[in-house]
């Protein structure tokens, strides 16, 4: 087909629903009516004489054209977006948008961007504390950091590891003086366990530490990293702790760790749409962070693993 003759506005709608997989969420981003997206796929598809989606009853499915389409339009309009972008007027001062899970942001990041805006303090940061995987095409961070219990792989975006978590035990000093001694790891057993999301990882790190049996195990759970930090920290009970986003609260003697044995539960993880697009405040953000982290870390130490 001659470029004059491409239908743009058609394979900018289709190209949204088959990376969204939805015609609803594609009409959202575009700002325009779900009527509209699918009368341009389907002018789309009778252009070329070929079927895109499969559509079932409420969802619709790429077919084998419809992939090999999506696979040349993405990459083609993420980077005339970042054409455009490099070419626009720049901001009055150098700035850089981050959105990160939000105990990465509380517990250790949002406590050491001084230390960045130090080293840059031409750079404006805002910091986004958000606990949902946003999409770096339409938000207006440059960078997310997120955790996975997986391989750090999400589509149209590059990723890159920062490091893997390690769970540990702790307990406020209060608490522990008060209850009874902590000799072996089923001691633990006798206190409220504080529970993120589930009793999974508590589940684990006891099986892990030899302790055959857990029928005991109870405590709250709470939906937010945060809550559970809070709640150790007041005496409520003994958490499983990230050995990184609690370092603080042990250095300080806020916390106690009474064994040190550690449990893998997943990974945090750098993403960017590119690495080689990143604008000069990014980078620099991205710079401090792979310095700073990996100091931070042999510094605390992550304790003796029993879990890979």
């Amino acid at each position: 087909m001659k470029r004059g003759r491409l239908p743009l506005t058609a394979l900018r709608s289709f190209e949204a629903a088959g990376r969204l997989s939805s015609f609803t969420a594609a009409a959202d981003e575009l700002r325009v009516s779900q009527a509209a997206i699918s009368r341009q796929i389907r002018d789309l598809e009778e252009l070329i004489g070929t079927a895109l989606f499969e559509r079932h009853h409420r969802s619709v499915t790429l077919t084998k054209r419809g992939r090999s389409l999506i696979e040349a339009l993405t990459p083609a309009f993420d980077s005339m977006d970042m054409a455009l972008e490099e070419i626009t007027a720049r901001p009055s001062r150098p700035a850089v948008v981050i959105s990160a899970e939000p105990a990465f942001a509380t517990c250790w990041l949002g406590a050491r961007l001084s230390d960045f805006q130090q080293t840059y303090p031409e750079i404006e940061v805002t910091l986004d504390s958000d606990p949902h995987v946003v999409d770096l095409r339409t938000s207006k961070a440059g960078i997310a950091i997120r955790n996975s219990s997986g391989e750090g792989v999400w589509p149209g975006v590059q990723s890159k590891l920062l490091y893997t978590a390690s769970l540990t035990p702790v307990i406020a000093p209060q608490l522990l003086a008060s209850g009874p001694a902590l000799a072996k790891p089923e001691d633990l057993l006798h206190y409220p366990l504080l529970h993120e999301d589930h009793r999974d990882d508590w589940d684990r790190w006891f099986k892990d530490a030899g302790v055959a049996s857990q029928a005991a195990l109870r405590g709250p759970v709470f939906s937010d990293y945060g809550i559970v930090l809070q709640g150790a920290l007041a005496g409520r009970g003994v958490a499983l702790a990230d050995v990184v986003l609690t370092a603080d609260e042990i250095a300080s003697g806020r916390l106690v760790r009474p064994f040190d044995l550690t449990t893998t539960c997943g990974q945090y993880w750098l993403v960017v749409r590119s690495f080689s697009r990143l604008n000069a405040s990014e980078r620099s953000f991205v710079r401090w962070l792979d310095a700073a982290l990996p100091q931070f870390q042999a510094a605390t130490g992550p304790g003796s693993a029993i879990s890979e």
